[in-house]
């Protein structure tokens, strides 16, 4: 059983006859993280993978323990939020392209993480308010907060003794946060952050994701225990 993302179909469940045998021609196509061209048949619910052509197999990352383990919990992260049956173009380009950076290796992991990690739920209707303060329309200010679970921006005049519940955020990442949530999508791996900024930046983003997906992930549990050894 394979988990493929399509661009047409979201996530789609196919059946891979025989891709366990490294002699199929199935076999490289339905490898994980390969972003592979399939032709699919599909019988009354059920999918089975007629052909599997790899296009890119990522190679640089398998190399890397944390660069693959991060690679895993975007494809879980995608699992728990794409649905079936529906047009996940932008979806699937997200991922493409954050695999790609990740190995390319130019732009920080944490970054990278982040931005995934926030373009991912605005695409998957969690879009948060980010434009301003909430309650009074502040464009910028030195410390605004974010909350995770009402997905707003209040201004340090505003959060007073809130912004203990929130994560505050400086004018770099409150851009940062902006940028990912409502950038162009041809710009949106453009973005750069000062490497102090980087942890208030990274532990926004995934708060926001644990907030609203409701649960763990397992691949995201392993990646931070590989940055703490």
């Amino acid at each position: 059983m394979v988990t493929i993302l399509t661009r047409d179909r979201g996530i789609v469940q196919a059946y891979a006859s025989g891709a366990k045998n490294i002699k199929s021609p199935k076999s490289t196509g339905t490898c994980l993280l390969t972003y592979s061209q399939f032709v699919l048949f599909k019988y009354k619910d059920k999918y089975t993978i007629d052909e599997a052509h790899p296009k890119e197999l990522f190679i640089k990352i398998r190399n890397n323990v944390e660069k693959l383990t991060l690679a895993q919990y975007f494809c879980e992260l995608a699992g728990a939020v794409v649905q079936e049956e529906e047009e996940s173009e932008y979806q699937l380009r997200l991922i493409l392209n954050s695999i790609y950076f990740l190995a390319k290796g130019e732009m920080p992991d944490q970054l990278i993480k982040g931005l995934f990690e926030m373009r991912l739920m605005a695409l998957s209707g969690f879009m948060p308010e980010l434009v301003a303060c909430h309650n009074c329309g502040c464009y910028e200010h030195d410390e605004m907060t974010f909350f995770s679970d009402s997905a707003i921006l209040l201004c340090g005049d505003c959060a007073g003794s809130s912004k203990s519940r929130g994560i505050v955020t400086g004018k770099n990442v409150t851009m940062a946060l902006r940028h990912c949530a409502y950038a162009d999508f041809n710009k949106l791996f453009s973005l750069s952050l000062k490497a102090d900024a980087l942890p208030v930046f990274s532990k926004a983003c995934e708060i926001y994701v644990l907030d609203k997906t409701g649960r763990k992930f397992k691949t995201l549990d392993f990646y931070k225990t590989l940055q703490s050894m």
